[in-house]
């Protein structure tokens, strides 16, 4: 998720050219995810979701290098998020499955594009906490739920590598729609995620993890479908995981 909003001391009346110029690229290619969604080109639409996703992620440092976050910018990116990372993951995702669910009958028709319409309010709901309880999360260092760039990878990830394997998305209709269901949950449920906020790149790193990273890009190269959405899937377990091991130890500690 992107971090150009900031709090509201923080804010500046304006609109600056650079950071939203960013967020306009990155709506753009959520855009043109669902324009090749409709068209059937999924491979296209799930590769365009992941570039949403990295001018996502560059908006908000943008602003902080140069001085220019703006409530306006804050606003713009959380609409823009919502279409990249609600809408777009949602329509891809019924396009290429869920859509398939009419031929076996009106009613689970309807939950194809329910299911569907769930993940995307899903979304909208966790943009809206997430603007409301930004100052908690940037402190913290976590997430509170699944941060909806993450739910769209997993999605378009999961897309990706059904269509680079050439599997009919109906085929895999219950798994879609599992991960769109679960997806929409994570991002509503106060499960906590490490958000890597705390992250220095300045910061002394052991030497195998020059390695460990170049390992990783080569097997990204190798199959760029299968990492990219081995990664996010693992992230997104990794939040009630965790979560169910700080329960533990919290009742542990009651019990002494």
């Amino acid at each position: 998720m992107s971090n150009e909003i900031e709090t509201p001391e923080k804010r500046r009346r304006g609109i600056y050219l650079l950071p939203n110029l960013i967020t306009s690229a990155a709506l753009f290619s959520g855009f043109y995810a669902i324009v090749a969604a409709i068209q059937n080109h999924f491979e296209a639409a799930a590769i365009a979701i992941f570039i949403a996703m990295i001018l996502d992620g560059l908006d908000g440092r943008v602003a902080r290098l140069t001085s220019s976050e703006s409530a306006f910018g804050a606003e713009y990116d959380s609409l823009s998020d919502l279409i990249s990372f609600g809408l777009a993951p949602a329509l891809l995702m019924y396009q290429w499955s869920l859509s398939s669910l009419i031929e076996t009958s009106n009613i689970l028709g309807k939950i194809g594009w329910l299911a569907a319409f769930i993940y995307t309010a899903a979304t909208a709901l966790r943009l809206a906490r997430f603007n409301t309880q930004v100052e908690l999360e940037e402190s913290k260092g976590y997430f509170q739920g699944l941060a909806s760039p993450s739910a769209a990878a997993l999605m378009a990830g999961f897309v990706w590598l059904g269509t680079d394997y050439q599997i009919e998305g109906s085929t895999l209709v219950i798994p879609a729609l599992f991960i769109t269901l679960a997806s929409g949950f994570l991002m509503v449920s106060k499960v906590r995620y490490n958000s890597f906020k705390n992250f220095d790149l300045k910061d002394k790193v052991p030497f195998i993890t020059i390695p460990m990273l170049i390992m990783l890009f080569v097997l990204i190269a190798i199959d760029p479908s299968q990492m990219i959405f081995l990664v996010f899937l693992i992230y997104a377990i990794s939040g009630p995981i965790l979560t169910l091991i700080e329960l533990k130890k919290r009742r542990a500690t009651r019990n002494l």
